[in-house]
């Protein structure tokens, strides 16, 4: 940077060699030069004079010589005989401060003198002062001031002057080096006193002065913000409104005053205040002001700012709420429709939109709609009414009509007429495209086919993340008009549906729509790959749809990068619509990688990677073989045991062979061939009991203990009892159910009865080791009752294992039961007895 002064010096910076007296303190040399501070630029002369009692130049010639900083200057000795004289002339000096100094040519050159030149410029007169009067305490007056655009590269000093004409004071302050700006205390002041101020500037070079400014200090004073104290509606007067304000609380005392205000307006319903602000004039804090020619029953935001005569406005007050007197809504209401249903049948269903029309006043703050298909709203012709900016209702009737009005407490607004236009299967719409302008606007283009019953265009638009009409929007074109620029509340990355309508004298044609965005950028996420099928070298990838809500723009393309761990990355660009890829061309038992990118207009996002590998040609076959043949062999086991189950006695046979069960025993069904001609079905009736001739039991030697005494507890090895052994109780020890050792059967041998001849061949049983129980099946192993036939044909119970508390009759309820009615029970009877 340049410095801001340019001035020229000449310092003496070397001592001369050689001897001197002790009072001898002088230079050897003495330069002589115009001036040391020029101004920038200007020519320069100096001349340098030797002493002659110099030691450097005692008795010999010398030589002189200029130097500028570091750079030898030319120059010309003075026509003198001893030649100490030299002359150097600089014809521009362009530096804002360097060292003239004088030599003497020795070996080493020699400085005998030198000055310092410094240069530049004249300060400008200061620029721009102003002033302005603080009102609040402490009270003072600010001046500040441009000090020029030209930099002096010289000490400059500034000074503040003022003049109170009514007291005839003045005053200076100094300022500080660089400071273009003074606070002058309460003192230097009078607030209602004329007075004038100035400023000056002084340096080497010259000095400059100010237009001086003469004010009043109340005049130049900034008030703070006021406060409107309350907003409310004139009575009787539509459209107006009362302010009443003040000022600050540390100004109440100048409330006197006559100052000047402005109001500023707006609707509560709006972002953007009125663009000319309302001018009063000369109007005392004590007084309200009236604003008018405002809309009826319109809630209006308001703010002032205040000034004194030409005194900078002070900051806008804080705002303040008020609403002017209703009355009856006016004007017409812009309408739109869309119609569904069987319009043969005169069933149709009717969406209704509107909005207000440039014309229309709502005049109120609760303003409801009624739909209705009388011109006069009553309430049998009403179909709808509601506070939203549409409904749904079903059209009566014939209708070919409906009448749209708008209520407020005031009153009713004339009805607008709202013709049904019915829905026609024609399609004219073309290339409808939407560029986003800014933030807050979207241009809607298209192109239509011709058509000479088409009257117009209709543009509808809605967020596509929410479900209801409440912020769908409409506007109205005619014929000629293919191009609009629709403003709303577009929130970036967040997907709009925009629809264009044909409108037709006699019904509306196919829309066409895209979606749309303000703004975009790059998706939230990106959905995962998913391997769906592989065979040989081919792998199809599929994934699912990105939620509308995290998509941030329109998808342009999903593109899969892969690759194996040798091979260069290929990329492959998927179909938008059917979101699927297939990768050709693999190699086999290569591990691959794969990963997707998603793009829109704003941005790009990578997914996930995903590893996969495709295995060779003979594997993929005996992985698909090998299903195959387990599948074959399932059925054939499965008819295999179908058709052995189809021979059920045969198998029962060969794996669970018939044990005979004393409790169901077919020993009850005995019969003499001798008695009897034929064997009875085992279905038909109680067969006739045989008689037991004689009963032997096989005795062993066993080893008896104190548990003998008890039938259930004795075990299964004691044959001495057939009853014990044909039991075969689980709660006798060692037994072991189907896997115990084989049981020993008693011989029994059967005779007819007396009166019987005896039979040619004996019934005899002899003993046999059968490896199965003869008694195992599910149920309890307590003894169970034996059914019998008494005399009189009636069943009755009898314990087949001794007594039995569960069937003992009770007295009088039937007849006892003898064991002489069963022999075989009798001989086990007397067996007992024997033992005992």
């Amino acid at each position: 940077m340049i410095s801001t002064s340019m001035s020229v010096v000449v310092v003496l910076v070397a001592l001369v060699n050689g001897a001197k007296n002790e009072d001898d303190t002088q230079p050897c040399a003495k330069i002589q030069i115009s001036s040391s501070v020029v101004p920038f630029g200007s020519p320069v002369t100096a001349t340098c004079v030797i002493r002659d009692d110099c030691p450097l130049v005692i008795g010999r010639a010398v030589q002189l010589a200029w130097r500028l900083g570091d750079r030898f200057l030319p120059s010309s000795p003075v026509a003198n005989e001893s030649g100490r004289v030299s002359e150097v002339v600089i014809p521009s000096f362009n530096h804002t401060r360097e060292f003239l100094t004088c030599c003497v040519r020795t070996s080493p050159v020699q400085v005998v003198e030198g000055v310092e030149i410094r240069a530049g410029y004249p300060p400008e007169a200061p620029q721009n002062l102003s002033c302005q009067t603080n009102l609040t305490t402490p009270n003072t007056l600010s001046c500040s001031w441009d000090p020029g655009q030209q930099e002096t590269h010289l000490h400059t000093k500034y000074t503040l002057h003022t003049k109170i004409w009514d007291s005839n004071e003045n005053h200076t302050y100094e300022l500080l080096s660089g400071v273009h700006r003074y606070t002058i205390p309460r003192s230097g002041f009078v607030i209602f006193s004329d007075m004038e101020i100035y400023v000056k500037a002084v340096n080497e070079l010259g000095e400059a002065t100010s237009a001086p400014i003469v004010l009043e200090p109340v005049s130049a004073a900034k008030f703070g913000r006021p406060t409107i104290l309350k907003m409310q509606a004139v009575p009787k007067r539509y459209g107006c409104l009362k302010l009443s304000w003040s000022l600050s609380q540390q100004e109440v005392w100048m409330r006197s005053l006559q100052l000047n205000l402005e109001v500023r307006l707006t609707t509560a319903d709006s972002s953007q205040w009125s663009e000319q602000p309302i001018l009063v004039n000369r109007v005392r804090p004590t007084r309200s002001v009236d604003q008018c020619r405002l809309l009826h029953g319109t809630q209006y935001l308001a703010q002032i700012r205040v000034r004194f005569q030409r005194s900078p406005w002070s900051e806008w007050s804080s705002s303040q709420s008020g609403v002017t007197l209703e009355n009856a809504p006016t004007g017409r209401l812009d309408s739109w429709m869309r119609v569904s249903g069987d319009h043969m049948n005169k069933q149709l269903n009717i969406l209704l939109f509107w909005k207000p029309s440039k014309q229309f006043r709502a005049n109120g703050q609760n303003v409801s709609y009624i739909v209705s298909v009388k011109k006069l709203p009553s309430e049998n012709g009403k179909v709808c009414s509601t506070v939203r900016n549409y409904c749904t209702f079903q059209l009566p009737g014939r209708a070919k009509k409906v009448y749209l009005s708008a209520v407020n407490a005031a009153g009713k607004s004339s009805p607008t007429e709202v013709r049904i236009y019915l829905p026609k299967d024609c399609a004219v719409i073309l290339d409808v495209t939407v560029i986003p302008q800014d933030d807050r606007s979207l241009l809607v283009q298209w192109r239509s086919l011709l058509s000479s019953s088409l009257t117009g265009f209709t543009v509808e638009w809605s967020p596509l993340l929410q479900t209801d009409f409440f912020s769908t929007q409409f506007e109205l074109t005619d014929r000629n008009q293919t191009l609009l620029v629709i403003t709303g509340s577009f929130e970036p990355y967040k997907p709009y549906g925009i629809s264009v309508y044909p409108r037709f004298k006699d019904g509306i044609g196919l829309p066409q729509t895209v979606n749309a965005y303000s703004r975009q950028k790059a998706p939230s996420m990106v959905p995962k790959l998913q391997i769906k099928k592989i065979w040989k070298s081919h792998v199809e990838l599929t994934w699912d749809e990105i939620p509308l809500n995290q998509r941030n723009g329109i998808i342009q393309n999903y593109k899969v990068f892969y690759r194996d761990h040798k091979g260069p990355i290929n990329v492959v660009n998927a179909d938008l619509e059917e979101r699927r890829v297939v990768l050709k061309d693999l190699n086999t038992a290569s591990l691959y990688e794969a990963f997707m990118m998603v793009s829109t207009f704003g941005g790009s996002l990578n997914g996930s990677t995903i590893h996969f590998e495709i295995d060779s040609f003979e594997t993929v076959v005996v992985v698909a073989i090998v299903p195959v043949s387990v599948v074959g062999l399932l059925l054939i086991v499965i008819f295999i045991a179908m058709m052995s189950f189809s021979n059920n006695k045969r198998l029962k046979g060969r794996f669970w062979p018939a044990v005979p069960d004393p409790a169901n025993s077919s020993i009850k069904r005995w019969t003499s061939e001798s008695t009897q001609g034929s064997h009875l079905s085992l279905d038909n009736e109680e067969p006739n009991p045989m008689y037991l001739s004689h009963l032997s039991f096989l005795d062993l030697p066993v080893k008896r203990s104190k548990e003998d005494d008890d039938p259930w507890l004795s075990s299964a090895d004691d044959t001495s009892d057939l009853g014990e052994s044909i039991c075969g109780s689980p709660f006798i020890p060692g037994y072991s159910g189907s896997n115990s050792d084989s049981v020993p059967y008693a011989t029994v041998i059967f005779s007819g009865p007396c009166n019987s001849p005896t039979p040619k061949d004996l019934h005899v049983y002899l003993r046999s080791e059968s490896t199965q129980p003869l008694l195992e099946t599910e149920e309890s192993f307590s003894p169970k009752c034996y059914h019998n036939m008494t005399s009189v044909g009636m069943p009755s119970e009898q314990c087949f294992f001794g007594p039995s508390h569960d069937c003992e009759p009770e007295k009088g309820e039937g007849p006892d039961i003898l064991c002489d009615d069963f022999p075989f029970l009798r001989a086990l009877s007397l067996k007992y007895t024997e033992n005992d």
